[in-house]
């Protein structure tokens, strides 16, 4: 992505906040304006004051400056504070821009893109194109109206040594350009390194049951250490750098004002000068190379936010797998039956996991999908609310395509249980009221007590108000999974997907999880991924799905007296 087109949309971004910019603006021309004058007023002082010694000036010069030095803070306070509300308004609007869209894409996408990555790109990256909006971009529009107003005194005052500065801000401009280069290059390999700090710190917290199961904290320490080493050279190379800037732009101001000094000083000597408007000249000039060092302070920020400007648009401009027609329709409340017509699908076009599939689920069947690890029965059911998209084939519900009805009324209609039970740090009434936010509290109650969950609730800290911690962390499996199924019988869905709902559970746990379930199923079209085939003996119907096909279908009883996969996968568990 090239310069140009950062700067273009970084400007639609701006756009919605052009009016503080430009109050912003004005009040740096104003800052800019004040300090010319202070260089100015070098000239009377010393002419006024200490040469002719003019009374009258001393009394009037002292209010000027004060005046000056008062409006000019005035100034400086309103353009800082209008930078500072849109630079942190460009964060805001970035950080939920790219959190929207993420939760626009597919299941696939998660699948490749680490959550350590997108989690850089929405605090670290948009931080950093922050600092070059509000601080860099905006620093090197108020050093211009600096620069040019005080390169306007200096040439009212010698044109003719004003001539020299022709000569030293090509000079001071070359380094900022090779700078700058180099600036952009770090960037981008430093922030690829903090996002795989951010991936390890994730992958090791989330997982440190497994970290402390197998004593690998020493591990993990030396992998951390050596990412965070790599890191660490990066950042050392940018801070040679930019360490390395403000002594060379020091070394050529000063070969400047030493030319500036041989040229006045002859002038004065010569009479053709005062004493008052050398140092005036010379004030204005040193003033005016102020933000010419300045841009090479801020060259790096600059950079480096073009480098996160890149990566972020990088995020925003994947375009989601899956998403409504421009036509879909509202999907009708269902009714009669759910239809997979030649249905093949295949990871990355590849692969084909399942292979024309067809099956038709009638309304309130419960229908039962086992089968050996990796055979498709996971994508199947993923295939009904579109996490996955088909490209192969067509999923119908009432005759209608998935495909021509909207996201939100198709997923509308569907409950899921997981064998991962997904909670959030939150109080369990807010868990349970996660698909209806507006439910009263009643509603919420009769869930639980349908998930037979209301008993153990009760008897935490605070009830339904106690906090639950990350993942549900303060619950034991068994009440986590009883929450998550209290939350879909709220739902209300007819449509309703059980995978391997009660796998993880003990023997337990899982009778009182069975029980929820059979409360959860009732009067709704089901489909359930078990691992354990007791829980699925009383289905209305199993499916076998093995190596993408469905190679057996029927009741518990007609399949094992088929004596086929299902009785061999049947007598694995149990004999």
């Amino acid at each position: 992505m090239t310069n140009k087109e950062i700067f273009t949309r970084l400007y639609k971004v701006i756009f919605p906040y052009r009016v503080k910019l430009l109050i912003a603006m004005l009040a740096m021309i104003c800052v800019a304006g004040f300090t010319g004058a202070q260089a100015y007023l070098v000239k009377d002082l010393l002419d006024k004051i200490f040469m002719e010694k003019d009374t009258f000036f001393l009394k009037l010069l002292p209010i000027i400056v004060i005046a000056i030095f008062f409006l000019k803070g005035v100034a400086y306070y309103i353009y800082t504070i209008l930078l500072e509300k849109v630079g942190q308004s460009v964060i805001r609007d970035f950080r939920l821009q790219i959190f929207n869209h993420i939760h626009t894409q597919s299941l696939s996408f998660f699948n490749k893109m680490p959550t350590g990555t997108l989690m850089s790109r929405i605090i670290s990256d948009v931080a950093l194109l922050q600092q070059a909006v509000s601080n860099a971009l905006v620093g090197i529009v108020r050093d211009f109206f600096q620069v040019v107003v005080l390169l306007g005194v200096v040439f009212y005052m010698n044109w003719r040594l004003a001539m020299i500065s022709f000569i030293v801000l090509p000079v001071a401009a070359y380094p900022i350009v090779k700078f700058g280069r180099l600036f952009r290059k770090l960037s981008t390999s430093t922030q690829e390194e903090v996002a795989n700090v951010s991936n390890i710190l994730h992958e090791t917290i989330t997982g440190n049951r497994i970290v402390k199961a197998f004593t690998k904290e020493e591990y993990e320490g030396r992998r951390f250490s050596g990412q965070v080493t790599r890191l660490f050279v990066l950042t050392m190379k940018d801070a040679k750098y930019r360490c390395m800037q403000h002594p060379l732009m020091e070394f050529i101001g000063g070969v400047a004002i030493a030319l500036i000094i041989w040229f006045g000083g002859n002038e004065v000597i010569g009479g053709t000068a005062t004493p008052g408007t050398f140092f005036a000249f010379l004030t204005a000039l040193i003033a005016a190379y102020e933000p010419v060092k300045g841009v090479t302070r801020i060259n790096s920020t600059i950079q480096q936010g073009l480098a996160a400007a890149t990566r972020v648009y990088a995020i925003l401009d994947i375009e989601p797998e899956i998403s409504d027609k421009n036509d879909a329709a509202v999907l009708p409340p269902f009714s009669t039956s759910i239809e997979f017509k030649n249905l093949t699908y295949r990871y990355d076009d590849e692969t084909a996991v399942l292979s024309n599939i067809n099956l038709t689920v009638p309304s309130g069947e419960v229908l039962a999908i086992v089968g050996p690890s990796g055979g498709g029965k996971t994508t199947l059911t993923n295939l009904v609310p579109r996490f996955l998209e088909l490209k192969e084939g067509s999923i119908l519900i009432d005759g209608t395509d998935i495909k021509d009805v909207t996201l939100a009324s198709l997923r509308s209609q569907i409950a899921m249980v997981t064998q991962q039970t997904i909670l959030f740090n939150d109080t369990v009434r807010n868990n349970i009221a996660y698909g209806d936010q507006q439910a009263p509290l009643q509603a919420i109650h009769d869930a639980a007590r349908a998930a037979h969950a209301f008993d153990f609730i009760q008897a935490l800290p605070d009830g339904f108000d106690t906090i639950i911690g990350e993942g549900g962390a303060r619950l034991s499996g068994g009440q986590g999974q009883r929450i998550s199924i209290a939350r879909a019988i709220l739902k209300n869905a007819p449509i309703l997907i059980l995978d391997e709902a009660t796998s993880a559970l003990d023997t337990e746990s899982e009778r009182e999880v069975q029980k929820a379930l059979e409360n959860l199923m009732k009067d709704r079209t089901t489909f359930v991924i078990a691992h354990r085939l007791s829980t699925i003996k009383n289905a209305s119907r199993i499916i076998v799905v093995k190596d993408g096909e469905i190679v057996e279908q029927g009741t518990h009883e007609t399949l094992i007296a088929k004596k086929g996969e299902y009785e061999l996968l049947y007598n694995m568990q149990y004999n």
